[in-house]
Protein backbone atom coordinates (compact mmCIF):
# COMPACT_ATOMS: atom_id res chain seq x y z
CA UNK A 1 0.00 0.00 0.00
CA UNK A 2 1.49 3.40 -0.97
CA UNK A 3 2.39 5.86 1.76
CA UNK A 4 1.75 9.59 1.79
CA UNK A 5 5.36 10.15 0.72
CA UNK A 6 4.94 7.71 -2.20
CA UNK A 7 1.92 9.67 -3.48
CA UNK A 8 3.73 13.02 -3.08
CA UNK A 9 6.67 11.64 -5.06
CA UNK A 10 4.38 10.28 -7.79
CA UNK A 11 2.63 13.67 -8.04
CA UNK A 12 6.08 15.33 -8.27
CA UNK A 13 5.33 17.39 -5.16
CA UNK A 14 8.73 16.31 -3.75
CA UNK A 15 12.00 15.23 -5.37
CA UNK A 16 13.76 11.86 -5.06
CA UNK A 17 16.30 13.37 -2.68
CA UNK A 18 13.56 14.88 -0.49
CA UNK A 19 11.76 11.55 -0.50
CA UNK A 20 14.78 9.69 0.94
CA UNK A 21 15.47 12.42 3.51
CA UNK A 22 11.83 12.77 4.65
CA UNK A 23 11.35 8.99 4.85
CA UNK A 24 14.33 8.66 7.20
CA UNK A 25 13.00 11.45 9.45
CA UNK A 26 9.48 9.99 9.56
CA UNK A 27 10.78 6.48 10.40
CA UNK A 28 12.66 8.03 13.33
CA UNK A 29 9.66 10.10 14.53
CA UNK A 30 6.44 8.74 12.97
CA UNK A 31 4.20 10.89 15.24
CA UNK A 32 5.63 14.04 13.58
CA UNK A 33 4.89 12.91 10.00
CA UNK A 34 2.77 15.93 8.94
CA UNK A 35 5.10 18.42 10.61
CA UNK A 36 8.13 16.85 8.88
CA UNK A 37 6.46 16.89 5.45
CA UNK A 38 5.41 20.54 5.85
CA UNK A 39 9.01 21.44 6.76
CA UNK A 40 9.97 20.42 3.21
CA UNK A 41 7.76 23.29 1.93
CA UNK A 42 5.18 20.99 0.35
CA UNK A 43 2.21 23.16 -0.64
CA UNK A 44 -1.03 22.83 1.30
CA UNK A 45 -2.91 21.88 -1.87
CA UNK A 46 -0.43 19.16 -2.87
CA UNK A 47 -0.55 17.71 0.64
CA UNK A 48 -4.37 17.77 0.71
CA UNK A 49 -4.55 16.06 -2.69
CA UNK A 50 -2.10 13.38 -1.58
CA UNK A 51 -4.03 12.74 1.65
CA UNK A 52 -7.27 12.48 -0.36
CA UNK A 53 -5.71 9.79 -2.58
CA UNK A 54 -4.31 7.97 0.45
CA UNK A 55 -7.56 7.68 2.41
CA UNK A 56 -9.87 7.43 -0.62
CA UNK A 57 -11.95 10.62 -0.32
CA UNK A 58 -12.60 13.45 -2.77
CA UNK A 59 -10.53 16.63 -2.77
CA UNK A 60 -11.75 20.21 -3.30
CA UNK A 61 -9.94 23.51 -3.79
CA UNK A 62 -12.03 26.29 -2.20
CA UNK A 63 -9.49 29.09 -2.42
CA UNK A 64 -11.36 30.96 -5.14
CA UNK A 65 -14.77 29.36 -4.76
CA UNK A 66 -17.71 31.68 -4.03
CA UNK A 67 -19.91 29.76 -1.62
CA UNK A 68 -23.60 30.69 -1.48
CA UNK A 69 -24.52 32.20 1.93
CA UNK A 70 -27.43 29.76 2.32
CA UNK A 71 -25.06 26.81 1.88
CA UNK A 72 -22.33 28.28 4.11
CA UNK A 73 -24.96 28.90 6.80
CA UNK A 74 -25.78 25.17 7.02
CA UNK A 75 -22.89 25.00 9.51
CA UNK A 76 -22.73 27.83 12.10
CA UNK A 77 -19.47 29.80 12.07
CA UNK A 78 -18.31 28.71 15.54
CA UNK A 79 -18.96 25.06 14.67
CA UNK A 80 -17.05 25.43 11.41
CA UNK A 81 -14.05 26.96 13.18
CA UNK A 82 -14.13 24.33 15.92
CA UNK A 83 -14.31 21.37 13.51
CA UNK A 84 -12.32 23.04 10.73
CA UNK A 85 -15.13 22.13 8.35
CA UNK A 86 -16.97 24.18 5.70
CA UNK A 87 -20.26 23.45 3.88
CA UNK A 88 -19.55 24.51 0.30
CA UNK A 89 -22.17 22.84 -1.91
CA UNK A 90 -25.63 21.32 -1.76
CA UNK A 91 -27.09 19.10 -4.47
CA UNK A 92 -30.60 17.88 -3.67
CA UNK A 93 -30.45 16.52 -0.13
CA UNK A 94 -26.67 16.02 -0.14
CA UNK A 95 -24.45 18.51 1.70
CA UNK A 96 -20.78 18.60 0.64
CA UNK A 97 -18.50 19.55 3.53
CA UNK A 98 -14.78 20.28 3.24
CA UNK A 99 -12.71 19.08 6.21
CA UNK A 100 -9.08 19.79 6.93
CA UNK A 101 -8.98 16.43 8.75
CA UNK A 102 -11.62 13.98 7.45
CA UNK A 103 -10.23 11.25 9.74
CA UNK A 104 -11.50 13.17 12.80
CA UNK A 105 -14.35 10.80 13.75
CA UNK A 106 -15.77 13.15 16.38
CA UNK A 107 -16.03 15.94 13.79
CA UNK A 108 -17.69 13.58 11.30
CA UNK A 109 -20.24 12.45 13.93
CA UNK A 110 -21.08 16.06 14.81
CA UNK A 111 -21.52 16.95 11.14
CA UNK A 112 -23.72 13.88 10.55
CA UNK A 113 -25.99 14.93 13.45
CA UNK A 114 -26.14 18.45 12.01
CA UNK A 115 -26.97 17.15 8.53
CA UNK A 116 -29.67 14.79 9.85
CA UNK A 117 -31.33 17.65 11.79
CA UNK A 118 -31.70 19.45 8.45
CA UNK A 119 -32.81 16.25 6.69
CA UNK A 120 -29.62 16.15 4.61
CA UNK A 121 -26.95 13.54 3.96
CA UNK A 122 -23.26 14.29 4.47
CA UNK A 123 -20.57 14.08 1.78
CA UNK A 124 -17.12 14.64 3.42
CA UNK A 125 -14.40 16.12 1.21
CA UNK A 126 -10.80 16.93 2.11
CA UNK A 127 -9.58 20.53 1.80
CA UNK A 128 -6.31 22.27 2.61
CA UNK A 129 -5.67 24.64 5.53
CA UNK A 130 -5.45 27.49 3.02
CA UNK A 131 -8.80 26.56 1.45
CA UNK A 132 -10.38 26.51 4.90
CA UNK A 133 -8.96 29.94 5.82
CA UNK A 134 -10.26 31.46 2.58
CA UNK A 135 -13.68 29.82 2.81
CA UNK A 136 -14.29 30.74 6.46
CA UNK A 137 -13.96 34.41 5.51
CA UNK A 138 -17.36 34.02 3.85
CA UNK A 139 -18.99 34.22 7.28
CA UNK A 140 -17.73 37.79 7.57
CA UNK A 141 -19.23 38.90 4.26
CA UNK A 142 -22.53 40.02 5.84
CA UNK A 143 -20.86 42.44 8.24
CA UNK A 144 -18.15 43.43 5.77
CA UNK A 145 -20.61 44.27 2.99
CA UNK A 146 -22.68 46.42 5.34
CA UNK A 147 -19.57 48.17 6.66
CA UNK A 148 -18.34 48.93 3.13
CA UNK A 149 -21.76 50.25 2.16
CA UNK A 150 -21.82 52.47 5.26
CA UNK A 151 -18.39 53.87 4.48
CA UNK A 152 -19.58 55.00 1.06
CA UNK A 153 -22.92 56.15 2.46
CA UNK A 154 -21.25 58.50 4.94
CA UNK A 155 -20.14 60.67 2.05
CA UNK A 156 -23.69 60.83 0.67
CA UNK A 157 -25.46 61.77 3.89
CA UNK A 158 -25.38 64.99 5.90
CA UNK A 159 -24.90 65.06 9.70
CA UNK A 160 -27.78 63.82 11.82
CA UNK A 161 -28.97 67.23 12.98
CA UNK A 162 -29.50 68.40 9.34
CA UNK A 163 -30.98 65.18 8.05
CA UNK A 164 -34.66 66.13 7.98
CA UNK A 165 -34.10 69.32 5.97
CA UNK A 166 -31.77 67.63 3.52
CA UNK A 167 -34.03 64.66 2.81
CA UNK A 168 -37.12 66.68 2.00
CA UNK A 169 -37.99 66.76 -1.67
CA UNK A 170 -35.22 64.45 -2.90
CA UNK A 171 -35.89 60.83 -1.77
CA UNK A 172 -35.34 59.51 -5.29
CA UNK A 173 -31.79 60.87 -5.31
CA UNK A 174 -30.97 59.15 -2.03
CA UNK A 175 -32.36 55.73 -2.89
CA UNK A 176 -30.39 55.67 -6.14
CA UNK A 177 -27.23 55.42 -4.03
CA UNK A 178 -25.55 52.08 -4.55
CA UNK A 179 -24.57 51.71 -0.85
CA UNK A 180 -28.21 51.74 0.29
CA UNK A 181 -29.27 49.36 -2.46
CA UNK A 182 -26.45 46.98 -1.54
CA UNK A 183 -27.26 47.20 2.17
CA UNK A 184 -30.92 46.26 1.68
CA UNK A 185 -29.90 43.40 -0.61
CA UNK A 186 -27.46 42.04 2.00
CA UNK A 187 -30.07 42.27 4.79
CA UNK A 188 -32.60 40.32 2.72
CA UNK A 189 -30.09 37.72 1.52
CA UNK A 190 -28.75 37.07 5.01
CA UNK A 191 -32.28 36.64 6.40
CA UNK A 192 -32.87 33.85 3.88
CA UNK A 193 -29.50 32.26 4.70
CA UNK A 194 -30.33 32.22 8.44
CA UNK A 195 -33.80 30.76 7.88
CA UNK A 196 -35.59 33.85 9.24
CA UNK A 197 -39.37 34.11 8.88
CA UNK A 198 -39.46 37.90 9.39
CA UNK A 199 -37.18 40.94 9.18
CA UNK A 200 -37.81 43.94 11.45
CA UNK A 201 -36.18 47.27 10.56
CA UNK A 202 -36.82 49.68 13.45
CA UNK A 203 -35.76 53.28 14.16
CA UNK A 204 -34.27 53.69 17.65
CA UNK A 205 -33.26 57.33 17.97
CA UNK A 206 -29.71 57.60 16.68
CA UNK A 207 -29.66 53.96 15.60
CA UNK A 208 -31.56 51.62 13.32
CA UNK A 209 -32.01 48.06 14.56
CA UNK A 210 -32.38 45.09 12.20
CA UNK A 211 -33.80 41.96 13.81
CA UNK A 212 -34.51 38.50 12.35
CA UNK A 213 -37.20 36.16 13.67
CA UNK A 214 -35.65 32.68 13.69
CA UNK A 215 -37.60 29.73 15.12
CA UNK A 216 -40.23 32.17 16.36
CA UNK A 217 -37.83 34.34 18.38
CA UNK A 218 -36.50 37.78 17.40
CA UNK A 219 -32.71 38.20 17.41
CA UNK A 220 -30.67 41.33 16.68
CA UNK A 221 -28.79 40.84 13.42
CA UNK A 222 -27.43 44.32 12.76
CA UNK A 223 -27.31 47.84 14.16
CA UNK A 224 -26.99 50.73 11.68
CA UNK A 225 -26.53 54.48 12.25
CA UNK A 226 -29.86 56.33 12.43
CA UNK A 227 -29.08 58.64 9.50
CA UNK A 228 -29.37 55.73 7.07
CA UNK A 229 -32.88 54.68 8.20
CA UNK A 230 -34.99 56.85 5.87
CA UNK A 231 -32.93 55.82 2.85
CA UNK A 232 -33.25 52.10 3.73
CA UNK A 233 -37.04 52.44 4.12
CA UNK A 234 -37.24 54.36 0.83
CA UNK A 235 -35.26 51.67 -0.99
CA UNK A 236 -37.63 48.96 0.30
CA UNK A 237 -40.63 51.07 -0.75
CA UNK A 238 -39.25 51.39 -4.27
CA UNK A 239 -38.74 47.63 -4.54
CA UNK A 240 -42.29 47.02 -3.23
CA UNK A 241 -43.90 49.68 -5.45
CA UNK A 242 -45.13 51.68 -2.45
CA UNK A 243 -45.63 55.46 -2.29
CA UNK A 244 -42.39 57.16 -1.30
CA UNK A 245 -43.98 60.40 -0.14
CA UNK A 246 -46.67 58.72 1.99
CA UNK A 247 -45.36 58.32 5.54
CA UNK A 248 -48.53 59.08 7.52
CA UNK A 249 -50.39 55.79 6.99
CA UNK A 250 -49.37 52.11 6.89
CA UNK A 251 -48.67 50.58 3.48
CA UNK A 252 -48.46 46.97 2.31
CA UNK A 253 -46.53 45.59 -0.64
CA UNK A 254 -44.52 42.70 -1.98
CA UNK A 255 -41.02 42.08 -3.32
CA UNK A 256 -39.99 38.99 -5.29
CA UNK A 257 -36.26 38.24 -5.49
CA UNK A 258 -34.13 35.37 -6.74
CA UNK A 259 -31.62 34.70 -3.97
CA UNK A 260 -29.15 31.82 -4.03
CA UNK A 261 -31.10 30.12 -6.81
CA UNK A 262 -34.42 30.28 -4.92
CA UNK A 263 -37.44 32.50 -5.57
CA UNK A 264 -38.19 34.36 -2.35
CA UNK A 265 -41.23 36.55 -1.69
CA UNK A 266 -40.99 39.33 0.89
CA UNK A 267 -44.31 40.61 2.21
CA UNK A 268 -43.73 44.26 3.14
CA UNK A 269 -45.58 46.21 5.82
CA UNK A 270 -44.69 49.80 6.79
CA UNK A 271 -45.98 51.46 9.96
CA UNK A 272 -45.69 55.14 10.96
CA UNK A 273 -43.98 55.48 14.35
CA UNK A 274 -42.70 58.54 16.21
CA UNK A 275 -41.03 60.76 13.56
CA UNK A 276 -40.26 57.80 11.29
CA UNK A 277 -41.44 54.48 9.83
CA UNK A 278 -40.90 50.88 10.84
CA UNK A 279 -40.72 48.11 8.22
CA UNK A 280 -41.52 44.43 8.73
CA UNK A 281 -40.78 41.97 5.94
CA UNK A 282 -42.30 38.47 6.03
CA UNK A 283 -39.96 36.02 4.26
CA UNK A 284 -41.72 33.41 2.12
CA UNK A 285 -39.62 30.79 0.35
CA UNK A 286 -41.87 29.81 -2.56
CA UNK A 287 -39.43 27.12 -3.71
CA UNK A 288 -39.93 25.03 -0.56
CA UNK A 289 -42.12 22.00 -1.13
CA UNK A 290 -45.25 21.32 0.89
CA UNK A 291 -44.40 19.24 4.00
CA UNK A 292 -46.34 16.21 5.27
CA UNK A 293 -48.44 16.24 8.45
CA UNK A 294 -45.82 14.04 10.13
CA UNK A 295 -43.05 16.48 9.18
CA UNK A 296 -45.07 19.30 10.76
CA UNK A 297 -45.13 17.39 14.05
CA UNK A 298 -48.68 16.00 14.18
CA UNK A 299 -48.93 12.80 16.18
CA UNK A 300 -50.13 9.61 14.37
CA UNK A 301 -53.53 9.66 16.14
CA UNK A 302 -54.14 13.23 14.92
CA UNK A 303 -53.02 12.38 11.37
CA UNK A 304 -55.55 9.52 11.33
CA UNK A 305 -58.37 11.86 12.43
CA UNK A 306 -57.44 14.51 9.83
CA UNK A 307 -57.23 11.95 7.01
CA UNK A 308 -60.70 10.65 7.93
CA UNK A 309 -62.26 14.14 8.07
CA UNK A 310 -60.85 15.46 4.79
CA UNK A 311 -62.37 12.52 2.93
CA UNK A 312 -65.87 13.87 3.66
CA UNK A 313 -67.55 15.25 0.50
CA UNK A 314 -68.57 18.60 2.04
CA UNK A 315 -68.40 20.62 5.23
CA UNK A 316 -66.25 23.15 7.06
CA UNK A 317 -62.69 22.39 8.21
CA UNK A 318 -61.20 25.19 10.38
CA UNK A 319 -57.76 25.84 11.89
CA UNK A 320 -57.32 28.37 14.70
CA UNK A 321 -54.34 29.95 16.37
CA UNK A 322 -52.46 33.26 16.64
CA UNK A 323 -50.38 34.81 13.86
CA UNK A 324 -47.30 32.72 13.12
CA UNK A 325 -48.69 29.47 14.54
CA UNK A 326 -48.40 27.53 11.26
CA UNK A 327 -52.09 27.59 10.26
CA UNK A 328 -51.45 28.32 6.58
CA UNK A 329 -48.76 25.63 6.31
CA UNK A 330 -51.16 23.02 7.74
CA UNK A 331 -53.84 24.11 5.26
CA UNK A 332 -51.40 23.76 2.36
CA UNK A 333 -50.42 20.29 3.56
CA UNK A 334 -54.05 19.18 3.68
CA UNK A 335 -54.79 20.67 0.24
CA UNK A 336 -51.79 18.83 -1.16
CA UNK A 337 -53.22 15.56 0.20
CA UNK A 338 -56.50 16.27 -1.63
CA UNK A 339 -54.85 17.43 -4.85
CA UNK A 340 -55.79 15.05 -7.67
CA UNK A 341 -56.91 15.14 -11.28
CA UNK A 342 -60.53 14.51 -10.34
CA UNK A 343 -60.85 17.51 -7.99
CA UNK A 344 -61.06 21.23 -8.74
CA UNK A 345 -59.33 22.98 -5.83
CA UNK A 346 -59.48 26.79 -5.69
CA UNK A 347 -57.94 29.07 -3.06
CA UNK A 348 -58.27 32.68 -1.93
CA UNK A 349 -55.10 33.79 -0.16
CA UNK A 350 -53.34 36.84 1.26
CA UNK A 351 -50.66 36.25 0.08
CA UNK A 352 -50.02 33.01 -1.88
CA UNK A 353 -47.24 31.47 0.24
CA UNK A 354 -46.66 28.09 -1.44
CA UNK A 355 -47.41 27.25 -5.05
CA UNK A 356 -49.07 23.85 -5.52
CA UNK A 357 -49.19 22.51 -9.10
CA UNK A 358 -52.77 21.65 -10.04
CA UNK A 359 -54.36 24.02 -7.49
CA UNK A 360 -55.92 27.31 -8.70
CA UNK A 361 -54.53 29.89 -6.27
CA UNK A 362 -55.83 33.46 -6.23
CA UNK A 363 -54.40 36.48 -4.37
CA UNK A 364 -56.98 38.86 -2.84
CA UNK A 365 -56.59 42.60 -3.42
CA UNK A 366 -58.68 44.60 -0.90
CA UNK A 367 -57.53 47.91 -2.43
CA UNK A 368 -59.61 47.17 -5.55
CA UNK A 369 -62.48 45.48 -3.72
CA UNK A 370 -61.31 41.89 -4.26
CA UNK A 371 -61.75 40.62 -0.68
CA UNK A 372 -62.26 37.17 0.86
CA UNK A 373 -66.03 37.75 0.79
CA UNK A 374 -66.28 39.03 -2.80
CA UNK A 375 -63.77 36.46 -4.00
CA UNK A 376 -65.69 33.61 -2.38
CA UNK A 377 -68.83 34.60 -4.30
CA UNK A 378 -66.84 34.40 -7.55
CA UNK A 379 -65.21 31.08 -6.64
CA UNK A 380 -68.60 29.40 -6.31
CA UNK A 381 -69.09 30.04 -10.04
CA UNK A 382 -65.81 28.23 -10.82
CA UNK A 383 -67.30 24.74 -10.28
CA UNK A 384 -65.02 23.93 -7.31
CA UNK A 385 -64.96 20.73 -5.24
CA UNK A 386 -62.65 22.14 -2.58
CA UNK A 387 -62.27 25.80 -1.57
CA UNK A 388 -59.62 27.26 0.70
CA UNK A 389 -60.31 30.74 2.12
CA UNK A 390 -57.21 32.20 3.79
CA UNK A 391 -59.07 33.59 6.80
CA UNK A 392 -62.60 34.17 8.12
CA UNK A 393 -62.28 37.78 9.26
CA UNK A 394 -65.89 38.96 9.29
CA UNK A 395 -69.48 37.81 9.39
CA UNK A 396 -69.96 38.09 5.61
CA UNK A 397 -67.07 35.71 4.88
CA UNK A 398 -68.19 33.34 7.65
CA UNK A 399 -71.75 33.23 6.35
CA UNK A 400 -70.64 32.68 2.75
CA UNK A 401 -68.27 29.86 3.84
CA UNK A 402 -71.07 28.10 5.72
CA UNK A 403 -73.49 28.42 2.77
CA UNK A 404 -70.81 27.08 0.41
CA UNK A 405 -70.34 24.07 2.71
CA UNK A 406 -74.13 23.54 2.69
CA UNK A 407 -74.20 23.42 -1.11
CA UNK A 408 -71.82 20.47 -1.36
CA UNK A 409 -68.35 22.03 -1.13
CA UNK A 410 -65.50 21.14 1.17
CA UNK A 411 -64.33 24.43 2.72
CA UNK A 412 -60.99 25.00 4.48
CA UNK A 413 -60.14 28.20 6.34
CA UNK A 414 -58.49 29.74 9.40
CA UNK A 415 -59.91 31.80 12.25
CA UNK A 416 -58.35 33.59 15.21
CA UNK A 417 -59.34 32.07 18.58
CA UNK A 418 -57.37 30.96 21.64
CA UNK A 419 -58.34 27.30 21.37
CA UNK A 420 -60.56 24.87 19.47
CA UNK A 421 -63.45 25.39 21.90
CA UNK A 422 -63.60 29.11 21.09
CA UNK A 423 -64.27 28.62 17.36
CA UNK A 424 -67.99 27.83 17.76
CA UNK A 425 -68.90 30.89 19.89
CA UNK A 426 -66.65 33.05 17.67
CA UNK A 427 -68.59 32.08 14.52
CA UNK A 428 -71.90 32.65 16.29
CA UNK A 429 -70.60 36.10 17.33
CA UNK A 430 -69.99 36.73 13.61
CA UNK A 431 -73.76 36.14 13.13
CA UNK A 432 -73.48 32.65 11.65
CA UNK A 433 -76.75 30.90 12.50
CA UNK A 434 -76.27 28.00 14.98
CA UNK A 435 -78.44 25.62 12.91
CA UNK A 436 -76.27 26.29 9.82
CA UNK A 437 -73.06 25.87 11.81
CA UNK A 438 -74.34 22.62 13.31
CA UNK A 439 -75.06 21.25 9.83
CA UNK A 440 -71.71 22.19 8.24
CA UNK A 441 -68.85 22.23 10.77
CA UNK A 442 -66.80 19.00 10.57
CA UNK A 443 -63.64 19.61 12.54
CA UNK A 444 -61.56 22.28 14.30
CA UNK A 445 -57.77 22.22 14.83
CA UNK A 446 -56.09 24.65 17.23
CA UNK A 447 -52.33 24.73 16.95
CA UNK A 448 -49.11 26.45 18.03
CA UNK A 449 -45.47 26.09 17.00
CA UNK A 450 -43.04 24.97 19.72
CA UNK A 451 -39.28 25.22 19.35
CA UNK A 452 -37.56 21.82 19.09
CA UNK A 453 -34.67 20.94 21.38
CA UNK A 454 -31.35 21.03 19.54
CA UNK A 455 -30.31 17.44 18.85
CA UNK A 456 -26.61 18.33 19.18
CA UNK A 457 -26.75 19.51 22.80
CA UNK A 458 -29.85 17.71 24.17
CA UNK A 459 -29.46 16.21 27.64
CA UNK A 460 -31.58 15.30 30.65
CA UNK A 461 -31.95 17.92 33.38
CA UNK A 462 -33.63 18.34 36.74
CA UNK A 463 -36.48 20.84 37.01
CA UNK A 464 -38.14 22.70 39.92
CA UNK A 465 -40.59 20.63 41.96
CA UNK A 466 -43.44 23.01 41.07
CA UNK A 467 -42.96 22.35 37.35
CA UNK A 468 -42.85 18.59 37.91
CA UNK A 469 -46.10 18.78 39.89
CA UNK A 470 -47.73 20.80 37.08
CA UNK A 471 -46.68 18.17 34.54
CA UNK A 472 -48.04 15.32 36.68
CA UNK A 473 -51.32 17.18 37.13
CA UNK A 474 -51.77 17.48 33.35
CA UNK A 475 -50.69 13.86 32.80
CA UNK A 476 -53.46 12.76 35.11
CA UNK A 477 -56.06 14.11 32.65
CA UNK A 478 -54.54 12.67 29.46
CA UNK A 479 -56.62 9.86 27.91
CA UNK A 480 -54.76 6.53 28.54
CA UNK A 481 -54.69 5.76 24.79
CA UNK A 482 -52.22 8.64 24.26
CA UNK A 483 -49.82 7.76 27.09
CA UNK A 484 -46.58 6.11 25.86
CA UNK A 485 -45.53 2.84 27.53
CA UNK A 486 -43.97 3.43 30.95
CA UNK A 487 -45.28 6.99 31.31
CA UNK A 488 -47.77 7.63 34.11
CA UNK A 489 -48.70 10.50 36.48
CA UNK A 490 -46.95 8.69 39.35
CA UNK A 491 -44.02 7.19 37.45
CA UNK A 492 -40.53 8.53 36.85
CA UNK A 493 -40.37 11.45 34.38
CA UNK A 494 -37.42 12.51 32.22
CA UNK A 495 -36.97 16.19 31.47
CA UNK A 496 -34.82 17.19 28.48
CA UNK A 497 -33.24 20.50 27.52
CA UNK A 498 -30.63 21.85 25.12
CA UNK A 499 -27.57 23.21 26.89
CA UNK A 500 -26.72 25.50 23.94
CA UNK A 501 -24.05 24.88 21.32
CA UNK A 502 -22.64 26.30 18.10
CA UNK A 503 -25.16 24.41 15.99
CA UNK A 504 -28.17 26.15 17.59
CA UNK A 505 -26.57 29.53 18.19
CA UNK A 506 -26.39 28.68 21.93
CA UNK A 507 -30.19 28.91 22.26
CA UNK A 508 -30.74 25.20 23.00
CA UNK A 509 -33.40 25.06 20.25
CA UNK A 510 -33.30 24.29 16.53
CA UNK A 511 -36.40 24.17 14.34
CA UNK A 512 -40.07 24.03 15.32
CA UNK A 513 -42.91 21.50 15.46
CA UNK A 514 -46.66 21.70 15.69
CA UNK A 515 -48.51 21.26 18.99
CA UNK A 516 -52.23 20.81 18.39
CA UNK A 517 -55.68 19.89 19.68
CA UNK A 518 -58.47 18.53 17.47
CA UNK A 519 -62.19 18.90 18.16
CA UNK A 520 -64.36 16.60 16.05
CA UNK A 521 -67.96 17.73 15.50
CA UNK A 522 -69.93 14.60 16.44
CA UNK A 523 -73.72 14.23 16.46
CA UNK A 524 -73.93 15.01 20.22
CA UNK A 525 -71.86 18.17 19.61
CA UNK A 526 -74.15 19.20 16.73
CA UNK A 527 -77.11 18.97 19.14
CA UNK A 528 -75.21 21.09 21.69
CA UNK A 529 -74.58 23.80 19.03
CA UNK A 530 -78.30 23.82 18.12
CA UNK A 531 -79.28 24.51 21.72
CA UNK A 532 -78.32 27.50 23.86
CA UNK A 533 -75.12 25.84 24.98
CA UNK A 534 -72.65 26.79 27.67
CA UNK A 535 -68.86 26.46 27.18
CA UNK A 536 -68.74 23.62 29.69
CA UNK A 537 -71.12 21.61 27.49
CA UNK A 538 -68.55 21.60 24.66
CA UNK A 539 -65.76 20.69 27.10
CA UNK A 540 -67.78 17.74 28.42
CA UNK A 541 -68.38 16.43 24.89
CA UNK A 542 -64.67 16.82 24.05
CA UNK A 543 -63.77 14.85 27.17
CA UNK A 544 -66.25 12.15 26.15
CA UNK A 545 -64.50 11.98 22.73
CA UNK A 546 -61.16 11.45 24.47
CA UNK A 547 -59.82 14.70 23.01
CA UNK A 548 -56.18 15.59 23.69
CA UNK A 549 -55.83 19.28 24.57
CA UNK A 550 -53.09 21.51 23.21
CA UNK A 551 -51.34 21.59 26.60
CA UNK A 552 -51.50 17.78 26.90
CA UNK A 553 -50.12 17.29 23.37
CA UNK A 554 -47.26 19.63 24.24
CA UNK A 555 -46.48 17.81 27.48
CA UNK A 556 -46.35 14.44 25.70
CA UNK A 557 -43.96 15.91 23.12
CA UNK A 558 -41.81 17.36 25.90
CA UNK A 559 -41.68 13.96 27.63
CA UNK A 560 -40.59 12.48 24.28
CA UNK A 561 -37.65 14.91 24.27
CA UNK A 562 -38.90 16.91 21.28
CA UNK A 563 -39.38 20.22 23.12
CA UNK A 564 -39.12 21.62 26.65
CA UNK A 565 -41.83 22.07 29.27
CA UNK A 566 -40.97 25.77 29.51
CA UNK A 567 -41.66 26.06 25.77
CA UNK A 568 -44.99 24.23 26.14
CA UNK A 569 -46.07 26.58 28.93
CA UNK A 570 -45.05 29.58 26.81
CA UNK A 571 -47.03 28.60 23.72
CA UNK A 572 -50.06 27.40 25.71
CA UNK A 573 -50.56 30.96 26.98
CA UNK A 574 -50.16 32.69 23.59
Amino acid sequence: MPTLLDILLKDQAISDTQYVDLKAQIEAEPARQMEIIRSAEVSDESLAQARAALIGVSYADLRETEIEPAVLGLIPKQTAESLRAIAFARVGNEMSVGLVDPTDTQAIQTLEFLAESKELSLKPVIISEESFREAVRGYEVFGEEVEKALEVAKEKFVPEEKKEEALKGRPEEIIKGAPVSRMVSVIMREAVAQGASDIHIEPLGKQTRVRYRVDGVLRIALTLPGYIHSAVVSRIKVLANLKLDETRIPQDGRITQNLNGKTIDFRISTLPVADNEKVVMRVLDTSVGVPTLEMLGFRPEHVEIIMKEIKKPHGLFLISGPTGSGKSTTLYTVLNLLNSEGRNIVTLEDPVEYFIPGVNQSQIRPEIGYTFASGLRSLLRQDPNVIMVGEIRDGETGELAVHAALTGHLIFSTIHTNDAFGVIPRLIDLNVEPFLLSATLNMVIAQRLARKICSDCKSSVSVPKELEQTVRKHLDGIPPAYLPPGVSPKGELTFMRGSGCDACGHSGYSGRLSVAEILQVTDPLRNIILEKFKPEDIHREAERQGMLTLMQDGILKALAGLTTFEEVLRIAHE
